[in-house]
């Protein structure tokens, strides 16, 4: 289906939420993959694997108690190939790369963050287990439920391991119609 034309390499975005945002902020960024991505050429992007990190302040530390500005909620987060516009998108869309949450419940001392086994992380190294990706840009979305931040900023941050892969013409176009058919 495609073959590697890079070893592997990291792609990273990071989104903030300023200290006090508001239950139901969201903050997008956007990853540029115009200088890897090319129709004449056949390239496209495989990503192997995306991991999220949260951190807060200044000093960027990762303390849970003090990320929230309440004793409960969560910070949701997404990768997407199509822009979302600002929103989180449901599981089934087919431009959805990765996604997953860090819940809060201070009070009685839980703390976890969730990424979705799948499509978070392909498994082994092998091309055909890679989410390839066609289109020029690469968006980060994250959004805060259920409370407030803190009295510190917090920051999320996506860190993607991708390859640059030559596909033939006709997996190119398969993966350029499915990407576009999930636009709505």
């Amino acid at each position: 289906m495609a073959t590697a034309k890079t070893g592997s390499f990291y792609l990273t975005e990071t989104v903030t939420f300023p200290n006090g945002s508001a239950d139901g902020t969201t903050a997008t960024g956007e990853i540029d993959l115009g200088a890897y991505v090319s129709v004449a050429n056949g390239q496209a992007i495989a990503i192997d694997q995306v991991d999220f990190i949260l951190q807060q302040g200044p000093t960027y530390s990762q303390t849970l108690s003090d990320m929230l500005g309440a004793n409960s909620g969560s910070i949701s987060f997404q990768v997407a190939d199509l822009n979302p516009g600002g929103a989180l998108i449901r599981a089934d869309d087919q431009s959805l790369v990765a996604s997953g949450a860090l819940n809060i419940d201070e009070a009685n001392n839980i703390g976890s963050e969730t990424a979705d086994f799948y499509p978070d992380n392909y498994g082994s190294s092998s091309l055909s287990e890679a989410f390839l990706v066609v289109n020029d840009s690469l968006y980060l979305t994250s959004l805060v439920d259920s409370t407030t931040i803190g009295a510190q900023d917090v920051y999320v941050t996506a860190r993607i391991r991708c390859r640059i892969v030559k596909l033939s013409n006709k997996d190119w176009v398969a993966i350029a119609i499915q990407s576009t058919a999930s636009d709505n």
